[in-house]
């Protein structure tokens, strides 16, 4: 009598814990294809675990029809594990619940059933395993499961930061006025505006900067003081050479990753352009042509060399 009363407050004990558990998910998501299992839904067992835990007030979902809720935090649900253990002559399984992190939850009692067709038995082995589901009176707590943000503390970093900077009084000065740093445990950020080598060279025509430039490791300015004409271009003896006029077309601009393809109305993809270092410059190739397409005074324009001539043509793009 004493042990029978034993195991009723151990099982008792066992399914308020429970309880307490699984109040904290608000879905339980069902596989389709189990690991044992070479086949989706084989002996209709996703179908009559999904049936069962609706059956008893759980909201249950397939693992490839989540809500978005579901979708945007995982941690909202748990999901359905089938662990097999059945013989030659007997099935034997058992559910186990698992949260976003892996973790079991939840695991059952063993089902058995030695019925010889498939299908009956895994059934009745699965509706004795949930023998442990039927008795916890199950109801979402609204709960949060999420996982705190980590944080991440730069406080040594700041030490080191402040030691190795002990460099000659001369440097410090120079590197005062381009570096702009702050470095405490309320605020840390680090600011160099020292001048750092391009590879754009620069022109110089008539004693005059035709290209003039600033380059620093946040920003770099790009100013093309070259005369550009629109449609017509001077070849090496003086006379001029009129480029193929593109500006009564549109082309419209779509994005790639490194870059844009221009196509027209048809459409057919005209030319491609991919991004330089310097911001509103692209490297183009149109057919056999290579060159370069930069913006000025709000229009853009295709520039390459034909031939030993210098042409430049005026684009109409939509971007």
């Amino acid at each position: 009598m004493k042990r029978l009363l034993l195991t009723l407050l151990l099982v008792s004990g066992y399914l308020g814990m429970a309880q307490t558990d699984l109040n904290d998910y608000k879905y339980i998501i069902v596989p389709k294809k189990f690991d044992s299992f070479k086949r989706e839904n084989q002996y209709q067992t996703s179908t009559f675990i999904k049936f069962l835990f609706t059956k008893n007030n759980f909201e249950a979902v397939y693992e490839d029809e989540m809500p978005i809720e579901l979708i945007e935090d995982r941690c909202l649900g748990l999901l359905v594990g089938l662990q097999d253990d059945s013989s030659m002559f007997t099935t034997k399984v058992a559910l186990v619940l698992k949260d976003c992190r892996s973790q079991e939850v939840f695991t059952t009692i063993q089902g058995k059933s030695r019925l010889k067709e498939y299908k009956a038995s895994y059934n009745e082995a699965i509706r004795g395993a949930f023998v442990s589901l039927e008795n916890v009176d199950y109801k979402y707590s609204g709960a949060s499961t999420k996982k705190e943000p980590i944080t991440v503390s730069f406080k040594n970093d700041v030490k080191k930061l402040e030691e190795n900077t002990e460099t000659t009084p001369e440097l410090n000065a120079r590197q005062d006025s381009m570096v702009q740093q702050k470095a405490t445990l309320e605020e840390q950020s680090y600011k160099d505006l020292r001048p750092v080598e391009s590879d754009i060279t620069k022109k110089v025509e008539s004693g005059q900067e035709a290209i003039q430039q600033v380059t620093t490791k946040e920003e770099q300015i790009y100013e093309n003081r070259q005369p550009i004409a629109s449609s017509i271009s001077k070849t090496d003896t003086g006379s001029t050479k009129v480029a193929s006029d593109v500006t009564k077309e549109v082309w419209y601009a779509q994005e790639l990753p490194n870059g844009y393809q221009l196509v027209d109305s048809t459409p057919k993809i005209r030319m491609k352009l991919f991004e330089s270092s310097v911001q509103g410059v692209y490297h183009a190739t149109m057919d056999n042509k290579n060159g370069m397409v930069y913006t000025k005074d709000g229009k853009w324009y295709f520039e390459y060399y034909e031939g030993g001539n210098l042409i430049a043509e005026e684009l109409n793009v939509k971007f």
